[in-house]
């Protein structure tokens, strides 16, 4: 290999630098002025935040990094902690959008809080579905968890407001609770079932985007599940124990 001059003499590239075969990198990439190199991996079999916490600790007990060297970890984690600070907005914001709503429809605090009662045993069904099937938390099942509260909150609405038009229509408390309890048997039962079966394609796909769909149809299939059977058992004893209590005694 030969180098040109300004005057068109070609010298070989022997008598100006000396030439080695040495292995190096095959791009030096930089960032804010400075060099970077980055080491990718693809995180399988368990939660993406509780590896980089274990190899975030790893690699401070055992590597020593020179003066003016830095480590910042990126990619799919940074976003993954990004959307969590807003799913940490998010997932109150839209409780107490629900609370208000019920409020609203009820004109009372106490019906609300009574409804609003569907919320923990929703989240518990689906914090439980996500362990058997041994899935970690996933942004996607915050959002899931999300739309499951609007629908147990929905099915609370449906009983509680019947078995409150028929007190109003002069029936007994145990007879109201009873009636109110059977006649919407079915449409609890209905909008249950509608959204379980609809979700159970995403809950068992194994394409594109699986990593993404199963938390979410698990943690609201997991959910319904768990609330369904409180709207139809324990809503109504509750409801009964409420009424029955002395105003006095009530919170």
């Amino acid at each position: 290999m030969k180098v040109g001059d300004a005057e068109g003499h070609f010298i070989p590239i022997s008598q100006l630098a000396g030439v080695f075969d040495e292995e190096g990198p095959a791009q030096i990439s930089r960032e804010n002025a400075q060099r970077r190199i980055s080491v990718e991996l693809n995180v399988r079999g368990r939660d993406l935040a509780g590896f980089v916490g274990q190899a975030r600790e790893t690699v401070r007990r055992q590597v020593q990094l020179p003066a003016g060297y830095g480590i910042e970890w990126g990619g799919q984690f940074e976003q993954l902690e990004s959307a969590s600070r807003r799913l940490m907005i998010a997932v109150p914001l839209a409780l107490a959008m629900i609370f208000v709503l019920l409020y609203l429809n009820f004109n009372a605090v106490r019906p609300a809080l009574l409804i609003f009662l569907n919320v923990p045993l929703a989240a518990t069904g689906g914090i439980l579905a996500l362990l058997l099937r041994r899935m970690p938390f996933r942004i996607s099942a915050g959002v899931g968890f999300i739309a499951l509260f609007g629908i147990a909150v929905l099915n609370g609405v449906v009983l509680l407001t019947y078995i409150s038009q028929l007190r109003r229509d002069g029936l007994p408390l145990q007879a109201a609770i009873t009636e109110g309890a059977l006649t919407r048997l079915r449409p609890v039962l209905m909008t249950a079932q509608v959204a379980s079966l609809g979700f159970i394609p995403m809950a068992v796909s194994t394409g594109a985007g699986a990593e993404v769909q199963r938390p979410l149809a698990t943690v609201v299939i997991g959910g319904l599940i768990s609330s369904t059977l409180l709207t139809l058992f324990v809503l109504p004893a509750v409801y009964r124990w409420f009424e029955e209590t002395p105003a006095g005694n009530r919170i």
